[in-house]
């Protein structure tokens, strides 16, 4: 899709309804590799207090009913399949039908297919290039004098191999799926037509234990009579270049990209048949000279292949048999998470003529993605060089120099054949501007296109508010968010890393859960982890794991038991913590095990601390201990969920040892934390490792620096997300606002003042005094200091849920105006359905609008210093039938309330 990251407008029902269906957390999937899925739906409805009484799931196979749930008399949206198992490669179609209280009934349908359950299905073999040497890809002399050379690291990719394998159908095709996957990246064609719209295929995972392959419907595409499957293939994650290895070919999982797939058609006469890949095969090198993730993609259009992919084509020299490598199927699964795709065009807004041939263009917008280039009137042979860069020079010129050692540059030449169109494949650059050089004629904006790529989640959130500063914020998170989660969450989408940082990814899942739909994602991603985690449990700093010899670090590794406690109590699922048990009960006690004394001292990786912290240096015997505090109580709360009670009480007990430690060891009797800096005291707060007489001492020992640095944060990765939250739940509301609105340096507004589209890694980035910030480690596209879009739904605009609730089931709808807004608004896609908020105030007054999806209920707290002044839809609050007062509170009125939409207006 092209439209942009938005949320879809909510149904409109009539009655109780269901939506969204889904299976194994996606909408309609054609491979999933569960027997036994989780089916889910939302609920939408225009009637207060509207629930589900009960539901009913039919599932069939061909118009053959294969399970009934019958009535079960429940609220909950979701069910797992309780049949026999399901069958693989078959199409399933299913329909839930809910009851409300008063019996009225309603339905919705979907369908879902399965993919390949076991191995002996498989008759595809592995095939690659049939030479095991091959001298790189080098442009001609009197092209290289035009454009400057490629660098050494870049010169060593060999090019990327066309495969094709041409086949007769003798019977009409009711039914045909491919089931592919790569060792590398891969494209794939049915009778010259682009099949699917994936793209970086299959995604990274480790190869060495998890394999991703994606199931296409090609049904439309063949024909009876000569079909032809064609594939591209590249380096990708498999072969090429990943994060700041420098050695001369990267290979980190294998030498040279594979191919594997299969094509299934079902005939109407009952007959089958299966194209795999072998030695059948035939490939060879084509326009697409190299092509890699970190360094670019050089295109020859003189080289292009015609209807290569096509029947009837005429295949000429240079076609060799592909060369079979085995059978091993042992490492595949089932694509279980949503694959990249190009969900955005950017239209470029500048073009800057540096000199004859040579522009800058901009986009406006940091973004990780590639360019489209129209070309027109270029001449046999004319090269053209796209460089990427997310800043420019003083001078004008782009800024690579952070980028280190990735090129992220891209090559054309031209086949002189008036328009054309260039658009990488194979490669992903996080860039705003682009420096095209070697352009023919004069370039326009209208010629310059930014592709948008990334993970294609669903967007499940949407914020706005009265200032515009604010909204730029929350706009450069989702950005960030966007530019970062290409196939795992990674660190930055433009220099020589883009790895899956632990600390990154577990600090900004409440703030990526609230903007999208994030379940399958880390979902995807922990199972990398477990299979990374050694087997005395320490956990790396980056998964997929590679690069970093790193273990066991601080608030890094505690991503093992952050992140599956924050998806089930984000979506519920309890799946997520059975599969992620032993990963969470194994890390707590290798820290334990180096650790008896319950302070976290040895053992501790590479410690980071409060990562790019301003000017202080939190203690991090402190950061640590507070961290091992923290993924104890959610593995005694998994333990909890999971029905063992034993293990419960061990870590639940654990805990409590832990934060008595902590005390003892760390804060004094005036509740000041070693160390005195921000993040030393929000870290206890946040996780309650205090005594309760100590908390609010804490509270102002933090007040207290706050205001000595002049109202500034000096918080780093670890203490970034928690700093508003704390602040405003102990009463420092306005201190809070005032940290969001701030525009001094470090701030988040200082970036936004000084044009910045996305959130930077450091604060110091760019500043006015000193330029940009240290080149070894500086990108403008990056999410974790971007914790705070949390605080901005759950506070700000007053969308959260009870401590004890899951899957948002009991809200907390408490908003919290302060500082310059006169008005907020968000909505939220819950499990269960939207949720949305909307508070303005003037004139002494406040208005709110809630609307509570069926089946929860909601804690409002209505701001007010009158909570007699409070009506709903015109009338005192007290004499709305179902609205219970629960009453007044800390400048608010507290009252339940079950589902559907309230009007709320009191003195302010």
């Amino acid at each position: 899709m092209t439209t942009g990251w938005v949320l879809t407008d909510s149904p409109t029902a009539e009655a109780l309804t269901p939506y969204d269906l889904r299976c194994e957390h996606l909408v309609e999937p054609l491979g999933i590799g569960s027997a036994r899925p989780r089916l889910s739906w939302r609920l939408a409805s225009p009637v207060r207090g509207d629930r589900q009484d009960a539901f009913r799931i039919r599932l069939e196979r061909g118009g053959v009913q294969v399970w009934d749930s019958g009535w079960r008399s429940d609220d909950a949206t979701f069910a797992d399949h309780g049949g026999a198992p399901l069958t693989s490669q078959t199409d399933y179609s299913w329909t839930v039908e809910v009851r409300d209280a008063a019996g009225a009934v309603t339905s919705a349908s979907a369908t879902f297919a399965t993919g390949i359950f076991h191995p002996e299905e498989w008759q595809a073999r592995w095939i690659e290039h049939d030479y095991d040497t091959e001298p790189p890809f080098e442009p001609p002399n009197d092209e290289r004098r035009k454009v400057e050379p490629r660098t050494e690291r870049s010169a060593t990719l060999a090019a990327p191999r066309y495969l094709r394998r041409s086949f007769d159908l003798t019977a009409p095709v009711t039914r045909a799926r491919v089931y592919a996957t790569a060792h590398g990246l891969y494209q794939l064609t049915a009778n010259g037509h682009r099949v699917g719209a994936d793209e970086l295929t299959p995604g990274w995972t480790d190869y060495r234990a998890r394999l991703a392959y994606q199931t296409y419907d090609v049904t439309e595409l063949l024909q009876e009579g000569e079909n032809v499957l064609g594939a591209v293939i590249a380096e990708g994650w498999w072969s090429g270049y990943v994060g700041w290895d420098t050695r001369s070919q990267a290979h980190h999982y294998g030498k040279k990209p594979q191919l594997f797939a299969q094509l299934v058609v079902d005939h109407a006469d009952g007959s089958q048949t299966i194209i795999g890949t072998d030695a059948r095969w035939i490939e060879r090198t084509g326009p697409l000279r190299f092509a890699d993730l970190l360094m670019g993609e050089s295109y020859d259009a003189r080289l292009e292949l015609g209807d290569w992919a096509s029947p009837g084509y005429e295949l000429g020299t240079g076609w060799e048999p592909a060369g079979e490598v085995g059978s091993d199927v042992s490492t595949l699964v089932a694509a279980s998470t949503e694959p990249v795709r190009v969900t955005e065009d950017v239209a470029a807004v500048s073009v800057d003529r540096r000199e004859p041939g040579r522009y800058v263009v901009d986009l406006g917008q940091n973004l990780a993605g590639r360019i489209r280039l129209r070309v027109r009137g270029a001449a046999e042979g004319d090269r053209i060089r796209l460089r990427h860069a997310e800043m420019l020079q003083s001078d004008g010129e782009v800024y690579t120099a952070n980028l280190r050692t990735a090129d992220a540059t891209d090559y054309f030449v031209s086949a002189g054949a008036g328009e054309e169109i260039f658009e990488p494949a194979f490669t992903v650059h996080g860039f705003r501007y682009v420096e095209i050089a070697g352009y023919p004629g004069e370039l326009t904006v209208a010629d310059v296109t930014g592709r948008v790529l990334h993970s294609d989640t669903a967007v499940a959130g949407r914020f706005e508010c009265s200032d515009a500063g604010v909204n730029q914020l929350l706009s450069n998170v989702r950005w960030g968010q966007r530019g970062n989660f290409v196939s795992v969450p990674t660190d930055c989408p433009q220099r020589d890393e883009r790895l899956g940082w632990t600390a990154d990814a577990q600090i900004f899942l409440p703030t990526a859960a609230y903007q999208a739909d994030v379940h399958t994602f880390f979902a995807n991603w922990l199972q990398d982890l477990a299979v990374a985690q050694t087997p005395d449990g320490a956990v790396p700093d980056v998964i997929p794991h590679l690069i970093t010899g790193r273990h066991g670090t601080p608030a890094w590794s505690d991503a093992a038991t952050i992140v599956p406690w924050t998806l089930y109590r984000s979506y519920g699922d309890e799946r997520v913590l059975r599969q992620a048990w032993s990963s969470m009960r194994s890390w707590v006690d290798f820290v334990h095990r180096a650790n008896p004394d319950l302070i976290w001292r040895n053992r501790t990786g590479g410690h980071y601390g409060d990562w790019l912290q301003v000017d202080v240096v939190t203690d991090r015997d402190v950061l640590a201990t507070a961290y091992f505090a923290r993924s104890a109580e959610f593995t005694a709360s998994a333990a909890r969920v999971l029905g063992l009670e034993d293990e419960a009480k061990k870590y639940g007990d654990l805990r409590d040892r832990i934060a008595a430690a902590f005390v003892a060891e760390f804060v004094d009797a005036e509740g000041k934390v070693r160390g005195d800096t921000q993040t030393g005291y929000l870290l206890p707060l946040a996780y309650r490792l205090l005594p309760a007489d100590l908390e609010q001492e804490a509270v102002k020992h933090l007040v207290a620096d706050l205001e000595r640095r002049g109202r500034s944060l000096t918080t780093g990765f670890a203490g970034v997300a928690l700093l508003c939250p704390i602040l405003a739940e102990y009463g420092q509301l306005e201190l809070a606002y005032d940290l969001l609105h701030d525009d001094r340096y470090p701030s988040w507004g200082y970036s936004i003042r000084h044009g910045a589209t996305t959130v930077w890694e450091r604060w110091d980035g760019w500043t006015e005094e000193k330029g940009f910030g240290p080149v070894a480690m500086n990108s403008f596209n990056h999410y974790s200091l971007g914790s705070v879009g949390e605080w901005l739904y759950s506070d700000v605009a007053g969308i959260a849920q009870a401590p004890s609730s899951v899957a948002f089931r009991d809200l907390v709808i408490r908003p919290r105006p302060g500082g310059r807004l006169t008005w907020a608004q968000a909505a939220y896609d819950t499990p269960s359905g939207r949720v949305t908020t909307h508070w303005e105030t003037a004139d002494g007054r406040l208005g709110l609008d809630v609307e509570v999806p069926p089946g929860t209920t909601a804690t409002v707290h209505v701001p007010t210093n009158d909570p007699a002044s409070v009506q709903e839809s015109g009338r005192p609050v007290a004499e709305q039938d179902g609205i219970e007062v629960v009453g007044p509170a800390d400048g608010v009125l507290v009252c339940r309330i079950p589902s559907g939409r309230y009007t709320f207006t009191a003195d302010h």
